[in-house]
């Protein structure tokens, strides 16, 4: 089982992956907004994960084979691709309901994978017959690139994790690290375990609150530079995984790796629901005149809370009449929301929308 010391570096990475988190948290997008991000980043994530093990498919093909209908014959590529995209959505409802990390979770995010594939590349894997070695192989050398270990110990491996990761006190950051070396290490299943590894890895980033709303895509990081990704994961160490790989010398090796791609992640994540804010400003504010863009800015700047069209028309000199035209068009953009009192609305105030966004509104303005 990996154990991660906390050195000076780790911590400065995980100081700053939280600094970015903040920054995120602060940038309040409309549900709309959010959920078209979220989509993307699920098809980008779908395309990286699955380019990661060889996919021949172009970012293009892996958004069309996503959208293609699930009763149509699909080529193994798409089909795979296809695949991760559903089970970022299962994992998303299961982020919802709460679930913890378990035996079953694992075994149905693996389903998922391998939705398509024969069954017995489905579930944790059995003994081979006598004489074939279980092992990764180079699909151009023939050699063994990594003996993980035997069948019979796969149960007792995977309650370990399960045990770690729901009683231990280390970071979620840390614990996702781990659980995604682990998986890759302890190769439960005949196939589908990078895959399996990236998504519950991710999993535990998303319950513990650095999933960023899941907006952008980690797994683009890891496939930037696959050889980089593998030797990270692999540490320096030899094939068999009884010959270190079950307790590595240096994990800090893979987890300075992981923390590494996670910064890149939340900074493209900050820099993605900036630019959507900014963007979703500057498209409601085209909607409005010059006055009524003006009153937008006067409200910004002096009303946070409830306000009368009458208290503002004195200090605009306007007519009360004009103030309550000029504010039909920012309810309309959701900028403004009226405040109904006995049927009839009396007071107005700004959206949340409006307040969360009102540096740049005045930037923009």
């Amino acid at each position: 089982m990996i154990t991660v010391q906390l050195t000076n570096e780790i911590l400065r990475y995980i100081t700053e992956i939280d600094q970015n988190r903040y920054k995120v948290s602060s940038v309040k997008l409309p549900a709309p907004v959010i959920n078209k991000l979220r989509k993307n980043s699920k098809k980008k994530s779908s395309y990286a994960s699955t380019k990661i093990e060889g996919s021949p498919l172009s970012e293009k093909q892996a958004e069309e084979a996503i959208q293609k209908d699930g009763h149509r014959h699909l080529l193994q590529p798409e089909q795979e691709v296809r695949n991760y995209f559903l089970a970022l959505n299962y994992l998303e409802e299961c982020a919802a309901r709460g679930d913890t990390f378990s035996l079953d979770l694992i075994l149905h995010v693996q389903k998922y994978v391998m939705a398509g594939a024969s069954k017995e590349k489905t579930g944790l894997r059995g003994p081979m017959p006598p004489g074939i070695l279980f092992a990764v192989y180079d699909s151009q050398t023939g050699k063994a690139d990594y003996i993980p270990p035997e069948y019979k110990d796969i149960p007792e491996l995977l309650e370990e994790l399960i045990t770690y990761v729901n009683t231990t006190d280390d970071h979620p950051l840390i614990v996702a690290a781990v659980v995604h070396y682990q998986l890759v290490t302890i190769h439960p299943f005949e196939d589908g375990n990078g895959r399996t590894a990236r998504l519950l890895s991710g999993y535990i980033l998303d319950i513990n609150g650095y999933g960023f709303n899941g907006i952008g895509s980690l797994e683009e990081y890891f496939a930037y530079d696959v050889n980089e990704y593998y030797e990270s994961i692999q540490m320096g160490l030899p094939a068999l995984y009884y010959a270190g790989r079950d307790n590595p010398p240096h994990p800090e090796i893979w987890v300075n790796y992981f923390l590494r791609m996670v910064i890149l992640y939340s900074k493209r994540v900050l820099e993605l629901s900036e630019a959507s804010g900014q963007e979703q400003i500057a498209g409601s504010l085209s909607h409005l005149s010059e006055r009524e863009k003006d009153l937008l800015l006067f409200l910004v700047k002096g009303y946070q809370g409830e306000f009368t069209p009458i208290e503002v028309s004195r200090v605009l000199n306007v007519t009360n009449k004009t103030v309550i035209n000029r504010l039909a068009a920012l309810i309309q953009n959701g900028l403004v929301e009226p405040i109904p009192v006995k049927q009839r609305i009396r007071y107005y105030r700004l959206s949340d929308f409006a307040k969360l966004n009102g540096r740049t509104i005045k930037r923009l303005r």
